[in-house]
């Protein structure tokens, strides 16, 4: 009691500028009570309101979590820690691969940006060494131009007044115009600023904070307002570095993103299903020589499931074969960079996985007027037959050079005749596409690298690196692949080990590689004949039973082959990981291990094939009012952050 009226007459102390002493006075019994009274009920007013506050914001006041943990899961994934409960925001344990790849890219532009600022400077350095006598305060032709291309970029070594924050939010940056002084700091590499545009619990972004050295500002965005309740939460619980380092807004991404223009060095799309509405904003938002890092979830347009839909969303036409899922890729970068073009801007893709069930695309974004007449170039129509595996690329442009000049023309056509001249069946056509390299070989040796020093940083080592090891032995410069067991379904014949098969494209002279996409397919640069003459001369040795002569794998047979195969095993007929016997594709770690439900719909006996019987029945329980196992209190040791007081 004493205590409390203690703590009650030092708030209405400060409320009345009323001196503690007047208790010592003689006051009536009546009066007394009357105070007390008073008193009292101003104090719940202040705790109601103190409550009503952290319940706005996702934790107490000044910093300090006074949420009640028994009412959450606490989710941990690398250093980043969540509370969840149900299925209020979307979390979905299976992008723990997608986040860890994510991270290892961001390790390696944070670092190769720093590479390129430093090489620029000495550049510019050589430059002033050469040209003594004149003004360094008025550049010259190429100085001139990169001094306005470094300009326009408002990234590296400018400040500018950035949006203001309201000061009730405890977690939010103190933003201030950062004044450098007049000749100095010109040439300093601010850290990357990122923006998550579809936050849902903040994982993401928490994660990028606590793992990334180096890295500034991220700025998390959702248009629903539990989600951004749950992410000021979840910054809170995760002490003075994510507060100090991440901010949440509710707002709608595409607006955000058209009027912070160019100001982002990373922007992160990963809706739930297609990204094509953010992709026109996004690539404003980028800062030239940023990063674009994409995920789209809806492969069944994407795959040719509904080909009138994946055109109208982007103005792609996809087609069904084996190679659906890199086509998926490569539609994707297509209608990225059709969205860039249209603000002079064009895309370098450094890499692009399909994993799981979505795939996922990481671009660097540049600005040059002269550069993007070169995208024709890069984009192509695909031809697929409809009797055999046989496809053949149309470009949709070409160069020619005379003297110094070049000249942009439409692409030569047809690629193909009206019949399949391997089988005589008609052709379906799709596109366009990306054709040009999804990787950069550069790009993904050093993620490999990176990610194999700092295994233990990544909960989903095994995966990402199997991935990576695919990629980096892949060719680069070979669009979509080939499927042996559907070359041998068409002729009806026993299937050659990918070994003898590598060996005989090799030894015809040309390259061949396994794809990340498929542990069945084949990039070859040989061209369809060569691949049909091979298998009718594994045909030879290995007969088939006689087939109707209108089949097209009798009409392929009933040719003889131009060019005899030497199925002699080839020194390169392995890869250098699989002689290794490193292991490339692994299997889902889990049942069910795929995409969830969206945050907010209620888990029913329907979506057992989606989620599993356990976690309908962890629902059910947890209605019951039964605790699930997954909750845990959060232990001293865990708490040795401590919380910001911002």
């Amino acid at each position: 009691m004493y205590g409390f009226l203690s703590r009650a007459l030092k708030l209405q102390q400060q409320k009345l500028k009323t001196p503690t002493r007047i208790i010592s006075q003689p006051l009536t019994l009546t009066v007394f009570v009357f105070l007390l009274c008073y008193i009292y009920i101003t104090y719940k007013q202040e705790e109601e309101q103190k409550k009503k506050d952290m319940h706005e914001t996702g934790g107490g006041g000044s910093g300090t979590m006074s949420v009640d943990l028994n009412d959450y899961a606490i989710i941990k994934e690398g250093e980043a820690e969540i509370l969840m409960r149900k299925n209020e925001v979307f979390y979905n344990p299976t992008q723990v691969d997608n986040r860890d790849m994510s991270i290892a890219v961001l390790r390696t532009f944070i670092s190769k940006r720093k590479h390129e600022h430093e090489a620029l400077l000495l550049k510019r350095t050589k430059g002033a060494q050469k040209a003594p006598g004149k003004d360094s305060s008025e550049p010259d032709g190429k100085e001139a131009a990169e001094e306005s291309v470094r300009n326009d970029e408002n990234t590296n070594g400018e400040c500018e007044m950035p949006e203001e924050v309201s000061q009730d939010e405890p977690c939010s940056i103190s933003k201030e115009l950062v004044k450098t002084p007049e000749g100095k700091g010109r040439g300093e590499l601010r850290p990357p600023r990122v923006l998550e545009a579809l936050a849902a619990s903040g994982l993401r972004s928490l994660r990028y904070a606590r793992e990334i050295e180096g890295i500034g500002q991220v700025v998390a965005l959702d248009n629903d307002k539990v989600s951004v309740e749950a992410c000021k939460r979840n910054i809170k619980f995760n002490g003075s570095v994510a507060c100090s380092k991440v901010e949440s807004h509710l707002t709608d991404a595409r607006v955000y993103m058209l009027t912070h223009p160019k100001e982002f060095d990373v922007v992160d799309l990963d809706p739930y299903g297609a990204p094509s509405v953010f992709l026109d904003s996004a690539v404003q938002s980028v800062a030239d020589g940023g990063m674009l890092m994409c995920t789209a979830t809806d492969m069944a347009v994407l795959c040719g499931s509904s080909g009138e839909v994946c055109y109208s969303k982007y103005g792609s036409y996809p087609l069904r074969g084996k190679y659906c899922h890199e086509m998926a890729l490569r539609i994707l970068l297509a209608c990225i960079e059709s969205h860039a073009n249209r603000y002079k801007r064009y895309i370098v893709p450094v890499l692009s996985v399909k994993m799981n069930f979505y795939v996922r695309v990481f671009v660097r974004i540049y600005t040059s007027a002269s550069a993007m007449k070169n995208t024709p170039l890069k984009l192509s129509y695909v031809y697929q037959c409809i009797g055999c595996d046989s496809f053949h690329l149309q470009h949709i442009g070409r160069t020619v050079s005379k003297n110094n000049s070049v000249r942009y023309l439409p692409g030569f056509g047809p690629a193909v005749p009206q019949d399949c001249s391997d089988c005589g069946k008609k052709f379906n056509m799709g596109g366009p596409i990306w054709s040009a390299p999804i990787h950069d070989q550069e790009w993904v040796t050093s993620i490999l690298a990176d990610v194999k020093s700092m295994k233990d940083k990544y909960p989903a080592y095994d995966r990402i690196s199997a991935v990576l090891t695919t990629i980096s032995e892949e060719l680069p410069d070979v669009p979509l692949f080939l499927s042996l067991h559907n070359l041998c379904a068409t002729l009806k014949c026993t299937s050659p080990s990918a070994v003898i098969f590598r060996s005989a494209v090799i030894n015809a002279g040309y390259r061949i590689s396994g794809t990340h996409v498929n542990p069945l397919g084949l990039k070859s640069d040989a061209p369809m004949d060569v691949i049909w003459d091979i298998m009718r001369c594994w045909v030879k040795s290995h007969p088939v039973k006689t087939q109707p002569a209108d089949l097209p794998g009798s009409v392929i047979l009933a040719k003889e082959p131009v060019l005899q195969a030497n199925f002699a095993r080839a020194v390169a007929s392995l890869s250098k990981a699989q002689a290794k016997k490193v292991t490339r594709f692994l299997p889902n770690p889990e049942r069910h291990w795929g995409p969830k439900l969206r945050a907010g719909r209620q888990i029913t006996s329907k979506h057992i094939s989606l989620l599993g019987p356990l976690a309908l029945n962890g629902t059910i329980n947890h209605e019951n009012g039964e605790e699930p196992t997954a909750k845990r209190q959060k232990t001293e040791d865990e708490d040795e952050e401590p919380t910001s007081n911002s």
